[in-house]
């Protein structure tokens, strides 16, 4: 899988990082979203395609790779 954050969409809602917190974090500053894991293990998936999904900016695109 393959994770791109759109960080100019980003509303910093901080719905990917209560879904994911191993591959999203925030900004202290602005709390715009941080994406800490690009291609993050396969047991992370499910959290990922859910913090995707939550997004209300659908900052978060997902690739199959």
């Amino acid at each position: 899988m393959q994770v791109t954050l759109h960080q100019d969409k980003c509303v910093a809602s901080g719905q990917c990082v209560l879904a994911a917190q191993d591959v999203f974090d925030q900004r202290d500053e602005d709390g715009v979203a941080v994406l800490l894991d690009n291609r993050p293990p396969a047991r992370l998936h499910d959290d990922v395609r859910h913090a995707a999904a939550v997004c209300p900016a659908l900052a978060i695109a997902l690739a199959d790779r």
